[in-house]
């Protein structure tokens, strides 16, 4: 059984857009994708959809009458699934299996359902179907009227990346040729909000502060005296094929994981031992030399976005790759910020362009993006790296 896994399309719909040429536009645009939203009327800023993916998905959701009842995550992953689909060129007569996961799942109607229960004592009737996790794989599956085995699943803030994990494992195994794999989330919504506030990680707006003005998330900004993660929404999926296809945006090279003993509910090591023990994994056949570039998971919070950084020193030594994220830009969109990562890393090996952090240090330059590692990792340590080459 071949082990090279290629990946024969990506799609996704984030604030950065819903198609490669926007989406690469708005990473060569050094501003922020992030819009005010009023929580408590407090003013707070999260990543939203553009208008023209909002338009898509408005239209998606009248498209049938039994969409109209389905949450964002699901359509968002159904978008995305559409369009990646095509660009692989497989049909309803391909078999191929499907893992798309999220972290919060059916927050927005889950919340909606529950208020409804607490005004009226009763519960509708699709408020149970509608909002269980394996909604977004099934509904994924019978528009896209897939045959194959259909995943969901939770491993917070690493879920896309633990899908493309599992897609390689099944892949590899010789019980399916093709797997589709990503995350979806739609996470905006006052109490989600509020819980990330709670916990003390989310920015904010603070006039006496200027540099949070023009980049309210400071992702891969070591020197940072508070946190400043933003949430974003969206979704990404990519196709995964078994062997070297010729129609291949880039091939899976390596791929590592690891999860740690919990320190703390939400944190990880000071050095990051799961990022560690994953990067190393995912090098097993690569020289360190070979890496031109990281994608970091760097969400914007003091301890995370250093502890990934010393375990990427502790990996890499001073010869550093050029390093970067792109939560910055378009916040966390926790079960799908590891697969916007990984498209983040195809697009920068196809132009041949680094697209880095604006406010970050400068690096040094490699003469070519020839392999990417991205990194990914859950709340508690669930780490997991991917090696990207073309």
């Amino acid at each position: 059984m071949s082990k090279i896994i290629s990946i024969t399309s990506i799609a996704s719909i984030s604030p950065l857009g819903n198609n490669p040429k926007t989406i690469w536009e708005n990473y060569l645009n050094i501003n922020h994708c992030f819009t005010e939203h009023f929580l408590d009327h407090k003013k707070t800023l999260v990543g939203k959809l553009d208008e023209d993916s909002n338009e898509i998905i408005a239209a998606l959701k009248q498209s049938d009458s039994k969409y109209k009842f389905l949450d964002k995550t699901v359509l968002y992953a159904i978008a995305a699934s559409r369009k990646a689909i095509e660009n692989a060129g497989w049909t309803a007569d391909d078999i191929f299996g499907i893992n798309i996961g999220s972290s919060r799942g059916a927050t927005d109607l889950f919340e909606k359902h529950y208020q409804e229960y607490l005004e009226t004592g009763k519960a509708q009737t699709l408020a149970s179907p509608t909002t269980t996790l394996g909604n977004i794989s099934s509904w994924v599956a019978h528009d896209l009227q897939s045959s194959g085995p259909e995943i969901s699943h939770s491993i917070t803030c690493s879920t896309a990346l633990h899908a493309l994990l599992n897609g390689v494992a099944w892949l590899r195994s010789g019980m399916a040729d093709k797997f589709l794999v990503g995350g979806s989330e739609a996470p905006l919504t006052d109490f989600t909000i509020a819980q990330m506030r709670a916990l003390k990680i989310y920015s904010n707006i603070d006039e006496r502060q200027p540099e949070l003005a023009e980049w309210p998330n400071r992702a891969f900004d070591l020197k940072k005296t508070q946190n400043t993660m933003i949430l974003g929404e969206g979704a990404a999926v990519c196709c995964l094929e078994i062997g070297k296809k010729k129609n291949a945006l880039a091939y899976v090279e390596g791929i590592g994981y690891a999860t740690e003993i919990l320190e703390h509910n939400i944190s990880i090591s000071a050095e990051a031992i799961c990022f560690q023990k994953s990067m190393k994994m995912a090098l097993e056949n690569t020289d360190l030399s070979e890496v031109d570039a990281i994608v970091m998971h760097a969400p914007g919070t003091k301890a995370g976005d250093l502890t990934e950084y010393k375990a990427i020193q502790k990996v890499f030594g001073t010869d550093l790759p050029m390093l970067t994220t792109n939560k910055w830009k378009i916040g966390h969109t926790f079960g799908a910020s590891g697969m916007l990562s990984i498209e983040l890393g195809i697009l920068m090996m196809q132009h041949q362009k680094f697209i880095g952090v604006p406010f970050a240090e400068v690096q040094k330059p490699r003469k070519q993006i020839r392999k990417v590692l991205v990194n990914s990792v859950g709340f508690g340590g669930n780490a997991v790296s991917v090696i990207l080459s073309l």
